[in-house]
């Protein structure tokens, strides 16, 4: 008689994941999570908002998740998960109300998948978000035994009128460079490319300490700038494509972001990257964030103001008239 077990598929440690994971999922609940782990659906109750406007991001980790599973360090990668969709979302000044996770793979092991569900746990308590439900898909001939894949679903919350899209950017105004935290979760490809040693040292430790520091999260900084007065006119999240192509998104015809590099700190760890495997540094500023995680726009004056309130932010650029709505010189 053959069983789903024989099969590839088992029950069991799929109970156990639940058991392990519930405690971190149910300290991320609040008084607007209206049931537990279990249901067919997660309810989640809106209230203390004059016009709301529901803002949704989803996203994953991409092949970071390659370095974690090689390092035996899972969960970083959580962190990465949320962060990637929670980011999105306050670009347009939204505060995310609750997340949902899936995690894929080939053979579940609980242990792993507490670990990477913890991190997303984590991030999600330390912005006040709730982790109201999830899937984990045990996947036998889809994936290899060992691997895994994690995506996220994030849905957050902003007042009409508060609503952050760019129209409102104008020329003369201020780009402001937020730190990133490394490579974040994006170009992984070409980093396992360039270095396929993630136990080799670099700067007193192993590469891949560097590699997993997870994904920023930029909620408190964001909301600090907001409740000093200072109105962002734009905000754009540097994920795939760099500068070059996520601050576009945010400019309307007739304008363009020009940023100078030279003010840009660039992590050592990306110097690297870029000396070893003779990357131009089109390439490298088209496919990292180059150590701004985030950029907003301001009136100049209060660029300085956002300076002072967000630690290693820094004046990059500003907003002119012209063709091309990014130049970077």
């Amino acid at each position: 008689m053959s069983t789903y077990k024989q099969a590839g598929v088992d029950k069991e440690e799929g109970y156990q994941t639940v058991s392990k994971i519930k405690e971190a999922v149910a300290a991320t609940h609040n008084e607007n999570v209206l049931n537990g782990i279990g249901s067919f659906g997660a309810f989640y109750q809106l209230g203390g908002y004059k016009n709301p406007v529901l803002v949704s991001g989803t996203d994953g980790v991409g092949t970071k998740l390659r370095v974690a599973l090689d390092s035996k360090i899972y969960d970083t990668v959580g962190i990465d998960c949320f962060a990637m969709c929670a980011n999105d979302i306050l670009c347009h000044g939204a505060k995310p109300l609750f997340f949902l996770d899936y995690l894929a793979c080939g053979k579940l092991d609980s242990d792993i998948a507490a670990e990477i569900v913890s991190g997303i746990a984590k991030a999600c308590k330390e912005t006040g978000t709730a982790l109201i439900g999830g899937e984990t898909a045990e996947m036998p001939g889809m994936y290899k035994v060992g691997d895994y894949d994690v995506a996220g679903f994030c849905v957050g919350v902003v007042e009409r009128d508060e609503i952050i899209d760019g129209s409102k950017i104008k020329e003369g105004q201020a780009i402001v460079a937020l730190p990133a935290s490394g490579f974040h979760s994006n170009g992984f490809s070409l980093v396992r490319r360039i270095f396929p040693d993630f136990n080799e040292e670099f700067e007193g430790k192993p590469l891949f300490e560097t590699l997993l520091v997870p994904t920023k999260l930029y909620q408190n900084d964001i909301f600090a700038v907001k409740e000093a007065g200072i109105e962002m006119t734009g905000i754009a999240h540097i994920t795939g494509g760099g500068l070059y192509e996520n601050v576009p998104r945010i400019i309307a015809d007739g304008l363009c972001a020009v940023i100078e590099k030279s003010k840009i700190n660039v992590p050592t760890v990306m110097q690297e990257l870029a000396k070893r495997g003779g990357i131009a540094e089109d390439e490298m500023f088209g496919t990292f964030n180059m150590g701004v995680g985030m950029v907003v726009i301001v009136d100049q004056a209060d660029a300085e103001k956002v300076v002072n309130i967000i630690d290693g932010s820094a004046v990059i650029g500003e907003i002119q008239a012209g063709a091309t709505k990014i130049i970077l010189k």
